[in-house]
């Protein structure tokens, strides 16, 4: 069973929700942001990475940070930017990147299955960016971006979702990367508890994308319950905000790496000992792999395909036979010494929407030895690692489009 509610967004008007969307504020540096906020002060960027409304050179964790967002959240209400819906509705989110198109419903989940695990995870948090997404939420009152949930297809969820679409949508604008978004509000009753009914059939949810996000909200719910001893209704805090998409609709991208040096080898030598592991073909012009357990390697100008050998991984562990785990197990840490891939700073990962050029550049230009191109994790690999209770390799999935911040933001009273 999987709790999903309905609630009251904060939302923008209308004519002003192509302005107030923004990226998540962990995709863009703080230097990134101040560029993309540039001649746009209805940006959600000015409350989801209010640091870049404070003077260079205050440190990360000063409260102006989480007050300035604070500020900025209830200028924006104050100055009729954003509103609030009267009653809880529903939200369904359709975006469109290319041929890629991705329908969820955007809504309240239940932190308490987030703490018992009904809400699966995949990934591991640190604790300084948990923290931080903590006094954030804390201070602002409000989850202003929503975790990016899966769950396995319902075909009744997928009809429920046809006849809303099927009305004039709420907002329908395209960013400025080319992404359409489309939003309907389910106001409708009678559509509201069909949508809950059929979520209280699945089984589990799981995290794609916003592990910090998911991990701030659960601990928040758990602070303010203790604070909070009176019984009664389930409180706003008690519940994290989601956009919930089928697994059969999420296009996952490579995730990429590159390394600053070859540990001491020559180039002629670490081809020689990585042979022991992997198959290694000159000449691979696709540059990106085509299947599972081929890789992309650049090395000295020349790009090769590299091949996992069989009876070298256990292909029935979830982990290990990922490819993210078989290229730091068997030739980041095993020939390159690269231990822990979440600390070791010889290691830089790429997202898959920056393209191969962005890995020719890195080792061309930006002084790094070597780059890896990954075939991308599958979401039954995903599913999989979660229902194992496992945890995935650092930088395995990156999903594209990104949900916007701003659309729809939860108040947490």
């Amino acid at each position: 069973m999987s709790l999903v509610l309905p609630f009251r967004a904060i939302r923008p008007q209308q004519q002003f929700v192509d302005r107030v969307a923004a990226l998540p504020y962990d995709v863009m540096t703080r230097e990134e942001a101040q560029k993309a906020v540039l001649g746009n002060p209805l940006s959600f960027m000015h409350v989801e990475k209010s640091e870049i409304d404070v003077p260079d050179g205050t440190k990360s964790d000063d409260n102006i940070i989480y007050q300035t967002a604070k500020r900025n959240f209830i200028d924006m209400q104050v100055k009729g930017i954003l509103m609030q819906d009267e009653s809880p509705c529903f939200y369904v989110y359709r975006q469109k990147m290319g041929s890629q198109i991705q329908t969820g419903i955007a809504g309240l989940m239940s932190a308490s299955e987030y703490d018992a695990g009904i809400i699966k995870k995949h990934e591991l948090t640190r604790k300084d960016k948990e923290k931080d997404r903590i006094r954030h939420v804390d201070t602002v009152n409000a989850q202003t971006g929503p975790v990016f949930i899966s769950y396995r297809e319902r075909k009744n969820i997928n009809k429920i979702v046809a006849q809303i679409t099927a009305d004039s949508p709420e907002y329908n604008f395209t960013s400025e990367d080319g992404v359409a978004h489309t939003v309907w509000v389910v106001a409708d009753a009678r559509q509201i508890e069909e949508i809950k009914k059929e979520f209280s059939e699945v089984e589990a949810l799981y995290i794609a994308d916003g592990h910090h996000r998911a991990a701030a909200a659960a601990a928040i719910a758990r602070l303010r319950r203790n604070k909070n001893k009176s019984v009664g209704s389930i409180r706003e805090y008690e519940s994290v905000l989601a956009v919930l998409f089928p697994h059969t609709r999420l296009k996952v991208m490579d995730y990429n790496r590159a390394v600053k040096d070859l540990n001491g080898l020559s180039a002629k030598k670490f081809i020689e000992k990585i042979s022991s592991d992997f198959t290694v073909s000159k000449n691979f012009t696709a540059r990106s792999p085509q299947q599972l357990h081929d890789f992309g390697m650049y090395l000295d100008g020349e790009w090769y395909k590299i091949t996992i050998k069989k009876g070298t991984y256990n292909e029935i562990d979830p982990v290990a036979s990922l490819d993210a785990a078989i290229l730091q197990d068997h030739l980041l840490n095993q020939v390159l010494g690269i231990k822990d891939p979440r600390v070791d700073e010889r290691i830089k990962f790429i997202g898959g929407i920056r393209g191969m050029n962005e890995l020719e550049k890195l080792v061309n230009k930006d002084g790094f030895a070597v780059a890896f191109s990954l075939y991308p994790t599958t979401m039954e690999q995903i599913i999989k690692v979660a229902d194992a209770g496992a945890i995935m390799p650092p930088k395995s999935t990156w999903f594209e489009p990104k949900l916007r911040s701003g659309i729809f933001t939860h108040k947490l009273d």
